[in-house]
């Protein structure tokens, strides 16, 4: 019995013993699991830290900005945007665009910086940047260190036949000179010539146009952009509220109560009649007003935002600027007081022809209370003794006041009749002197010139000249002049204290030769050339055309070959030259209707040219009636089938840009013919 009961003790011990190492094995290997898979843990924290730092890299390569000191301000150019630095003193210089004498128009997207006090510039390049352009707005706020926010513009084709507008949004942020485009929902349709405000922690965009081809459409939408909430919205306003006819090209000043609004330019289409081009001389003012009153409790808060526009009073002073257009002031904020220079007199005296007067004087309007235009005309330094010497001629257009102790003094600002001195404008604007509409008077004898006139270093008439006010200096660079059948694009750049108003500085001056005898007399025999080369052109045109292509930093000169363009070019060169030549006019008719554009699908290519593909098939084919109709149409297909990927990428240029597809359908609607024949620098 004894026996027996040690026997199970020693059973019960034994198997109590493989229970316990039985538990211990689970347990090593849950152990062992554990390490495996913390290990396993250790080697993904690895990876995606290897990951998100190869991100980081790729994110850096693609935004690193290069900053290179250049000699002297950018390249000749118009239409860019010149605009002062909200937290330091600098200029801004974005975009623009450059016409050749031989009629070729380029476009650029480049950044640049001028520091006054070292007078110098500075580029800045990004692979992440907009594309080129001109006719495009800018704005800065001292927010986050300083922004400069950017929309729209416009790229044309080589020769001026066609015009891509973007609707693009970008930030360019000041301290790190990087780019980062701003993507909504909600936006603006794309267009140019439409100006920008900023006002508080708002966006605010007006105007423009846009042009798909046969006429230009003139735009008076208010967008306005939170940059807290990153969110567009349009304003809109009653039917029998009074607002700004459509226009483009006009000034906008932001001031503490809202924006103002002055002049601008639009085109009359009459049915029947050719347009004409319509130059405003309005002024309105858009009040703003911000609510930030808490909402009662149970009440649905209301719009924050109050936005009206108010007309003002045309006022009656001899210091307002005749009627012109290309010309946009820009603000003195010491004084908040809107500066304008320059600009062009249009007078229609015929079907055929246009008369020009080119402007280089200088106003100033005063936006506190009513408003009023106050003098800007520069002082003569005062002479120690003996008699004053003869005024030397000059290229002023401005009428003269009554005395020249009417001038702007430093300090004025209020509305006193006192602080500044107004006189009755005539009923009529007057005309400017007819002297200075082409030609530059001739110099005076040497003896009756004053070499301290201050009117000596008034800079050469022009128009959308680029214009900004940095503290209290005005600084002028670029823009356009015109003489006889010539356009010239400037590349001049002046400074002028408006505190002082003594004499401009001439930063950098023009090397641009200006040809005496290119009048307009002449004009007839450019034509007459011009016919002879275009039959010289259309001879051509079947054999290989040099076509120069716009890009970020340098022009391309490639060898366009229609239809098949050679396969070793790069896709996006070839379709940018495809851009350039689309809807050159000087084509031969057969190589318009043969050949598709941008935005157009088979179907409205075969519409258009169905006669043209039926008659080549007839030559072809002993195929009648609707069999020949198919034989034309497998002609027409193959046509579009050899351009298809280079319509693709051009579509892809426009997409990038910001055009829609209803846009693109719209400009390919337009057809070959092109806008029409009046000078787009005066949208």
């Amino acid at each position: 019995m004894a026996k027996k009961k040690g026997k199970d003790v020693f059973k019960a011990s034994a198997k109590a013993a493989k229970k316990a190492k039985a538990v211990q094995k689970i347990e090593r290997k849950e152990k062992k699991k554990v390490t495996k898979s913390k290990d396993d843990f250790e080697d993904d924290d690895q990876d995606l830290e290897s990951i998100l730092d190869k991100i980081q890299r790729e994110w850096e390569e693609a935004h690193k900005v290069t900053e290179e000191l250049v000699e002297g301000p950018p390249s000749r150019r118009a239409n860019a945007t010149l605009t002062p630095c909200p937290n330091g003193n600098h200029l801004w210089c974005i975009g623009g665009e450059f016409f050749s004498e031989d009629g070729k128009a380029y476009f650029y997207s480049d950044v640049f910086r001028y520091s006054p006090e070292k007078n110098e510039w500075r580029k800045f390049v990004s692979p992440t940047c907009p594309g080129p352009r001109s006719a495009h707005a800018v704005v800065a706020t001292p927010a986050g260190g300083g922004k400069l926010y950017l929309f729209g513009g416009e790229f044309s084709s080589l020769y001026q036949n066609s015009f891509h507008h973007y609707r693009d949004f970008w930030c360019f942020d000041i301290s790190t000179h990087s780019w980062e485009r701003i993507e909504t929902k909600v936006r603006p349709t794309a267009r140019s010539g439409h100006r920008m405000a900023m006002w508080k922690h708002y966006v605010v965009l007006f105007g423009g146009f846009y042009d798909p081809g046969i006429k230009t459409n003139y735009l008076n939408d208010l967008w306005i952009f939170d940059t807290q909430e990153y969110k567009w919205r349009q304003i809109e306003f009653r039917d029998n509220d009074r607002k700004p006819s459509p226009r483009s090209g006009f000034s906008f000043l932001s001031t503490p109560d809202g924006i103002l609004l002055h002049g601008g330019y639009c085109k009359e289409y009459v049915k029947g009649s050719r347009p004409v081009g319509v130059m405003l001389d309005d002024t309105w003012f858009l009040r703003m007003t911000l609510n930030t009153e808490t909402p009662t409790t149970g009440k649905s808060a209301a719009d924050p935002l109050t936005l009206k526009w108010e007309r003002r009073k045309k006022p009656s002073t001899a210091y307002a600027p005749s009627l012109r257009s290309g010309c946009t002031m820009a603000l003195w904020s010491a004084k908040n007081i809107g500066i304008l220079f320059g600009g062009v007199t249009d007078e229609d005296t015929s079907e055929e022809t246009m008369e020009s007067v080119f402007h280089n004087d200088l106003y100033g309007y005063q936006i506190t209370g009513n408003g009023r235009w106050v003098s800007m005309l520069l002082k003569k330094p005062k002479k120690k003794g003996g008699a004053p010497k003869k005024k030397a001629a000059v290229l002023n257009t401005r009428p003269e006041p009554e005395s020249d102790e009417e001038d702007f003094e430093d300090g004025e600002g209020s509305d006193e009749e006192g602080d500044m001195k107004e006189t009755e404008k005539p009923s009529k604007p007057s005309k400017p002197a007819p002297s200075v509409k082409q030609t530059a008077p001739s110099a005076p004898p040497e003896d009756e010139v004053d070499p301290d006139d201050p009117m000596l270093t008034v800079p050469l008439p022009r128009y959308n000249a680029m214009l900004a006010v940095l503290r209290n200096t005005l600084y002028i660079y670029g823009g356009i002049f015109e003489k006889g059948s010539r356009e010239y694009t400037l590349d001049d750049f002046h400074a002028l204290a408006l505190d002082k108003l003594d004499r401009y500085v001439c930063l950098k001056r023009s090397e641009i030769v200006i040809s005496e005898g290119d009048e307009e007399s002449s004009s007839d025999e450019d034509d007459d050339e011009d016919d002879e080369d275009d039959d010289d052109d259309e001879a051509q045109r079947d054999e290989t055309e040099s076509v120069t292509v716009v890009g970020d930093d340098e022009e391309k000169a490639v060898d366009v070959l229609e239809p098949i363009v050679e396969e070793d070019k790069d896709l996006r060169l070839k379709a940018a030259a495809f851009m350039g030549v689309a809807k050159d006019a000087t084509r031969s008719p057969e190589d318009v209707i043969s050949t598709p554009l941008p935005g157009e699908t088979l179907a409205m290519f075969y519409a258009r040219s169905r006669e043209y593909w039926t008659q080549k098939a007839y030559g072809k084919s002993d195929n009648r009636g609707k069999l020949l109709r198919r034989d034309g149409f497998t002609l027409a297909e193959d046509r579009y089938a050899e351009y298809k990927p280079i319509l693709e990428e051009v579509e892809r240029i426009l997409a990038e840009a910001g055009l829609d597809e209803e846009e693109m359908r719209k400009g390919a609607a337009a057809g070959p013919q092109g806008s029409s024949g009046q000078s787009r620098n005066r949208r």
